[in-house]
């Protein structure tokens, strides 16, 4: 974990929402994570990643519940080890996944999770039945964070999501993009996610000696980790991003600019379960999935924009990324949107 690595307060209110009127534990247990109690009524504030997950560790020993008391049996300490110990048995991430939801369908009574593959696409799904809106409003995604970032630790990489819907609505984070993707929506009939069902084929790479690690610093892999805006990934990230795709540089051209080596900056990338190639194409799905939704230019318009040189190929591109041409994917944007 970096020292300048920070998290909204957005999840601090999530992982304290169960003391939020027991004024003197809540201060307790913030005053024990370093935070100042002030911060929960400024939308803007960040706080550093060390803080929360600190707090993430005492708020779940002072509930004796690792899902923060939104779920109305939730889940005793040590449930979470438990679950983790099965799914490092497990061949694939589809296997460990299955596996999961089920697990954690032992233990929550008001939340369940369920996958659905259809060819390429992969879809988890969540129903939920808690009494009190912000409770099914923070439940939901903690759930989702919790099913997303256990994979991407599984499989030792990052799962890119290309679409995120929730039922609830709320103010859109500055941490959303790099948590939930682009495609992000509010107010939808139903809470999902879905991603490239080639993730689901992937083998699980943790082991024994890695889970104790891991459960040591879980926090930090569950939430941090995943959502670093500070890191190198992201870094390449907003330096694509910032540029015409026509000026994106080489890889060796990239490492020059941050002062690496070739080597090095392929290994830290490694580390933060990326790719150089990777990230071009997050990029690139990412321009053109906010086109196709925001504006009217045309499809042969986006491909050029997203750095293709040929429309075909851009076709090709997108269907493997989300499971619909670029027409489809406009199309049902615009009725999702009416």
């Amino acid at each position: 974990m970096r020292e300048n690595d920070s998290v909204s307060i957005y999840f601090v209110q999530l992982v304290v929402h169960a003391l939020r009127h027991q004024p003197s534990r809540l201060q307790s247990v913030l005053e024990g994570a370093g935070i100042d109690i002030a911060l929960l009524n400024d939308p803007e504030a960040r706080i550093p990643a060390s803080a929360f997950a600190a707090l993430w560790l005492i708020q779940i020993k002072e509930l004796e519940d690792e899902f923060f008391a939104l779920d109305s049996h939730g889940m005793p300490l040590g449930s979470f080890a438990l679950i983790c110990r099965g799914l490092i048995q497990e061949p694939n991430l589809e296997k460990a996944l299955r596996q999961c939801l089920a697990n954690f369908a032992l233990f929550l009574r008001d939340f369940r999770g369920s996958l659905v593959v259809r060819g390429q696409r992969a879809i988890i799904a969540v129903e939920n039945h808690a009494s009190e809106p912000i409770k099914r409003r923070f439940g939901e995604e903690t759930f989702l964070l919790l099913m997303i970032s256990l994979l991407c630790w599984l499989g030792g990489r990052r799962i890119t999501i290309d679409r995120a819907q929730f039922r609830h609505t709320r103010e859109r984070l500055s941490d959303d993009s790099l948590l939930w993707g682009f495609n992000l929506n509010f107010g939808e009939a139903r809470t999902e996610v879905e991603f490239s069902s080639h993730y689901l084929r992937l083998p699980v790479v943790q082991s024994l000696p890695s889970l104790k690690s891991f459960l040591r610093t879980a926090p930090q892999w569950l939430v941090i980790r995943f959502r670093n805006q500070r890191g190198l990934a992201a870094q390449v990230y907003q330096r694509l991003r910032s540029s015409h795709s026509a000026h994106w540089p080489t890889l060796l051209e990239m490492a020059v600019e941050l002062k690496l080596s070739p080597t090095t900056f392929r290994r830290r990338l490694e580390r933060e379960g990326c790719a150089f190639q990777g990230i071009k194409d997050e990029v690139r799905r990412g321009i053109a999935q906010q086109k196709l939704r925001e504006t009217d230019i045309s499809v042969v318009e986006i491909a050029a924009l997203a750095g293709f040189q040929e429309p075909s190929a851009f076709h090709r591109a997108f269907k493997k990324w989300t499971g619909q041409s670029p027409g489809g994917y406009r199309t049902a944007h615009a009725r999702r949107a009416d």
